[in-house]
């Protein structure tokens, strides 16, 4: 009866998760230009704080206690690639692609800075930067503009495999990566995930329902569930038919 309503709750927590993704996307329209990292450089060439800057510091510190809980919950980019899932099926294979996104976030930051410099001062803070009344797309021309970027992020899963955005190019991703990265330095109690090792029947399937493709399996067999590339999202939690994998907010 217990394992009965363990796997109901597994389910219902995968159910939420999914109406989150779809509710990000669908919002998409309103909220693009608070995660644009280039809203954010047209604001910081100016000198001005916006949204998209407000956001980025914000998912900074979200990761030294949740890690990427964003990327598995509430990224619209994250949501559009896993819709997907059951087209784009390969993992991304591990190696130099993985630290594209390094690269990009670390030119990101510098930019911003020089951008800053460049401007002379912190002129102020606008939530808003770029948006009509909150709103981010508010003319066909940006919607253009915004259909091509999520086609060129299906393009880019296409080629490198599940989540390849999350994986190679996005730069919140490295934000939040580096967050994560201070945390377990630090030793600081943060949500993780945690394993019984010794009940795993190496049956896979944590693998192959992992979002991003992660060789679960072997995280699994080696005790070791810390990924800089794991969304937090629970799903090889809840579709492990022994509940081998579960949530923890120990100290790394």
């Amino acid at each position: 009866m217990t394992e009965v309503n363990e796997r109901k709750t597994s389910s219902t927590r995968q159910k939420f998760r999914l109406v989150l993704l779809i509710l990000s996307f669908l919002l998409i329209p309103v909220t693009i230009f608070y995660i644009s990292p280039i809203v954010l450089m047209m604001g910081a060439s100016e000198g001005i704080v916006t949204g998209s800057l407000i956001l980025y510091i914000l998912l900074f510190f979200i990761a030294l206690f949740a890690g990427r809980i964003w990327c598995g919950w509430l990224c619209p980019m994250g949501a559009w690639q896993e819709f997907w899932s059951p087209v784009i099926k390969k993992p991304v294979t591990a190696g130099w692609r993985d630290l594209i996104k390094y690269g990009i976030t670390m030119l990101l930051l510098i930019a911003i800075i020089a951008s800053f410099i460049a401007a002379s001062s912190m002129k102020g803070i606008d939530f808003f930067y770029g948006t009509v009344g909150g709103i981010s797309v508010s003319s066909l021309e940006v919607l253009q503009i915004v259909v091509m970027i999520f086609i060129s992020i299906l393009v880019i899963a296409f080629i490198t495999g599940k989540r390849g955005f999350c994986h190679v190019i996005c730069p919140i991703a490295g934000i939040m990566v580096a967050g994560r990265l201070l945390a377990n330095r630090a030793g600081w109690s943060a949500l993780r995930l945690s394993v019984q090792s010794d009940a795993c029947t190496s049956c896979r399937t944590c693998q192959k329902e992992c979002p991003m493709g992660l060789a679960v399996t072997d995280m699994v067999r080696n005790n070791q569930m810390e990924n800089p590339d794991c969304i937090l999202c629970a799903r090889c939690a809840d579709t492990c038919p022994e509940g081998v994998i579960g949530y923890s907010t120990r100290r790394k």
